[in-house]
C-alpha cells in the first residue's frame, strides 16, 4: 500500500511521518500550514528550519519571519532571504 502524502507548500508533498518529523525541527513548527504559498515563498531552508517554515510570500509575512528568525538553527539565513525579496524591510524611514 502506498504511503499517504500530505502537500506542505504549492507544489510539496510528502509523507505524513515526514511532515511530523519536520514540524520537530527547530523553526518548523508551523510545516504545512501554508498549503497556498509556492515552494520559493519559504526561507527555512536557508536558515536550516525545513521546507515549508518561514513564508514570506508577502510583505507582511516577511516581517514575521524576520522577527521570529532567532527560532532557526541559522537565524542569518533566514534574515538574508528575506532582504533579499524584500529589501525595503529593515531600512529606517526618514
Amino acid at each position: 500500500m502506498a504511503k499517504k502524502k500530505v502537500s506542505i507548500a504549492k507544489g510539496v508533498k510528502i509523507s505524513k511521518k515526514k511532515a511530523a518529523m519536520m514540524r520537530k525541527k527547530a523553526g518548523g513548527s508551523n510545516v504545512g500550514e501554508y498549503k497556498g504559498v509556492g515552494k520559493k515563498s519559504f526561507c527555512g531552508p536557508s536558515g536550516g528550519s525545513p521546507v515549508g517554515s518561514f513564508p514570506v510570500n508577502t510583505k507582511k509575512r516577511a516581517k514575521s519571519a524576520n522577527k521570529l528568525a532567532h527560532n532557526a538553527p541559522n537565524p542569518e539565513g533566514i534574515k538574508a532571504c528575506v532582504k533579499r525579496k524584500f529589501p525595503s524591510i529593515g531600512k529606517n524611514k526618514k
